[in-house]
């Protein structure tokens, strides 16, 4: 793999580690808030019927809420593992140049003798 090719998987790997990682620290961010603003039973005027365990307190939110909570857990765990397994791919072919330099070198001193 040349050089160029291995910049932009690096390129991609961190492009997708980064808003992922971000993506679940904003989740967690979420999950704390609610946790500290939900109310702990349900109630039925206000729509807050759906339950959610948070650090093991169960908290009852809107459809809405929990819809959107899951949906950038879900959609940030998925673009961090893209990105992580972007990374894992960059991390073998970067390791495997100097490998593959190695074995060429040994080839030609053995051509030389």
């Amino acid at each position: 793999m040349k050089t160029a090719q291995l910049a932009a998987l690096r390129f991609f790997a961190l492009l997708f580690i980064l808003p992922g990682l971000a993506g679940l620290i904003v989740s967690a961010m979420i999950s704390t808030h609610y946790l500290e603003v939900m109310p702990r039973g349900p109630v039925l005027v206000e729509g807050r019927i759906v339950p959610r365990e948070i650090h093991g307190i169960v908290v009852y939110q809107t459809e809405e809420e929990n819809r959107r909570l899951n949906l950038i857990e879900y959609s940030s765990v998925g673009v961090f593992v893209l990105g992580l397994g972007l990374g894992l791919v960059y991390l073998e072919k970067w390791g495997s140049l100097p490998a593959r330099a190695g074995e060429e070198e040994g080839e030609l001193a053995e051509d030389r003798s």
